[in-house]
């Protein structure tokens, strides 16, 4: 076996997993802590990368369920790192892919390299297998807690209640669930059929979600998808595609992405129409994202680092015809693409993020001319980063109008039944189905007075 293929010893896997979900637990985003440069983290070599990413994000889907069993199963509680070492292991079991003892031998070793102290294995050995043995009464007690039920904080699960009375569980199960690897077939390159035989040929099955959505199984590194590398597709899920269908936009118009990064709807934009696109973010390493995926496809944008918020620093008073502003949020509605983002956000952070969101629409609608439109998105199904930040808008202007989304564009989409009842913009509720796959989304596509 080549050096690029060999992976490390699962002990050593499940060491660098359970940092990056002590890290979690402290307060960080995963990507960043799987990033860290640890110790152990430094020896892995590339091909076990993949698995501890994939083995933290599976915890941390599961952290509601296996804190609830570490508070049953511990008469005292263990030091932080030790916990997360504790929680990762419960999450293997609870589905292994592997003979549960060897799950409890490699975290008793997991410990032992992260350096833990000389109690730790012992600790670790009788409280796992005490789940194994007890493992029907224990799950039976402890998924009486919706935290534990739905692996979600209490507050996310009574805000969805609430909002969404008739599917909130179906919400939370897809969150629980792992996310399609879903791409956009570039369609000046290649049509959804042809594109289709082509995965055929390489051994890939697919199915249709939307316009020009596929879902493509089993998922794998993007590169190896046909003509990933001439930009014949871009990974985006099917509720963001939206977002350059419902803008009006005609050849020759100038077109802000706002808060672009990584740059999936300015590659959309720039496919869909003969436009000038702006790509806009706040994050100059995250624009060099918006640079490769362009380079990728062939396509071309402005870039600017900036903040939307404040264009006097980076506008040149030219104004725009249409700005797509997709807001920072939540993300409640692509739970299951992000599951660390659970558990970081707090209740009060809503009030933060609407205030944020509601800047952004002041402080770029004078750039927008007279007679053009503001596709103001948000990836959350919370009302308090939708529909209550736009009305909140609409309040203080009279130039501003709601223009209704045309119900063509919108087959394959789960348009939620409280749009029917939403003054202002639709809520798409995320779905997991065959023939429907989509995250949750708002949308509202905003009109300026001539």
């Amino acid at each position: 076996m080549s050096a690029e293929t060999s992976r490390a010893a699962l002990a050593v896997e499940m060491a660098v997993a359970a940092a990056a979900l002590d890290a979690l637990l402290a307060g960080s985003r995963l990507d960043q802590a799987l990033a860290a440069p640890t110790l152990l983290a430094r020896k892995l070599p590339p091909a076990s990368r993949g698995p501890v990413r994939d083995m933290a994000s599976h915890a941390s889907r599961t952290l509601g369920l296996t804190g609830a069993l570490a508070r049953a199963i511990n008469r005292q509680p263990p030091s932080p790192p030790l916990g997360a070492l504790q929680q990762l292991a419960l999450s293997q079991l609870l589905d292994p892919i592997r003979h549960p003892a060897v799950i409890v031998d490699q975290a008793v070793e997991a410990a032992r390299l992260a350096g833990a102290s000389a109690g730790a294995g012992a600790f670790l050995n009788a409280s796992l297998r005490r789940f194994l043995r007890e493992r029907e009464t224990l799950m039976s007690a402890v998924l009486a807690d919706p935290v534990a039920r739905w692996n979600h904080p209490d507050w996310w699960i009574e805000r969805l209640k609430a909002e969404h009375p008739h599917h909130w569980r179906r919400a939370l199960e897809v969150a629980n669930g792992l996310p399609p690897l879903t791409v956009r077939v570039n369609l000046r390159k290649t049509s959804l059929a042809d594109y289709q035989v082509l995965l055929k040929e390489a051994g890939f099955a697919s199915r249709v979600v939307a316009e020009q959505a596929l879902v493509i199984e089993p998922a794998c590194e993007v590169s190896r998808l046909p003509g990933w590398h001439q930009g014949w597709v871009t990974v985006q899920d099917a509720a963001a595609q939206l977002a350059a269908v419902l803008m009006p936009v005609r050849a020759g118009d100038r077109v802000l992405d706002a808060c672009a990064a990584p740059g999936g709807k300015t590659t959309h934009l720039l496919e869909r129409y003969d436009c000038r696109v702006t790509a806009l973010d706040h994050d100059a390493r995250r624009l060099a994202s918006v640079a490769s995926n362009l380079e990728r496809q062939g396509l071309n944008a402005s870039i600017l680092e900036g903040d939307a918020a404040k264009p006097a620093a980076w506008w040149d008073r030219e104004p725009f015809d249409h700005i797509l502003l997709d807001a920072p949020c939540s993300a409640s509605g692509v739970s299951r693409r992000v599951p660390d983002a659970r558990w970081l956000r707090r209740r009060g952070d809503l009030t933060t993020l609407a205030a944020t969101q509601l800047r952004l629409l002041e402080g770029l609608w004078p750039l927008l001319r007279a007679g053009g439109t503001l596709l103001f998105a948000t990836c959350s199904v919370f009302r308090a980063e939708g529909p209550a930040v736009v009305e909140r808008f609409f309040a203080s202007r009279s130039d501003a109008r709601a223009i209704p989304i045309a119900a063509e564009v919108l087959p394959g989409f789960d348009v939620h039944p409280v749009s029917a009842r939403q003054t202002i913009g639709m809520t798409l509720l995320p779905i997991a189905r065959q023939e429907q796959d989509h995250d949750g989304f708002y949308y509202c596509l905003i009109g300026k007075h001539a």
